[in-house]
């Protein structure tokens, strides 16, 4: 007799969990951050690689939204650093199939 496997829907995958210092803190959001900005870059470049015609008019919201959330982490870790303070940092990325 057979077994049928039901295909995974889902994934979760646990990104950070741990205590950090300010500083370590802030290298591994910056790190997040700076590929999640790179790859809306290359993406936007994707879209006009080739095309000479294009007038590279594209939507740049989601890029200054994430260099703007970089800017306020900065300084929610030069609080914490002043304060001397350790952080807690938890991260679980939850990844679904959709119908």
């Amino acid at each position: 007799m057979e077994t049928l496997v039901q295909p995974k829907t889902k994934q979760k995958i646990d990104l950070i969990d741990g205590k950090f210092t300010p500083s370590e803190a802030s290298d591994i959001i910056k790190s997040i951050l700076d590929a999640k900005i790179n790859f809306h870059k290359i993406q936007r470049l994707s879209i006009t690689e080739g095309n000479n015609i294009d007038p590279c008019e594209y939507d740049s919201s989601r890029i200054n939204e994430l260099i703007n959330e970089q800017q306020i982490a900065k300084d929610f870790f030069a609080q914490a650093r002043l304060q001397g303070k350790k952080l807690k940092m938890r991260s679980v990325i939850q990844i679904d199939i959709e119908e």
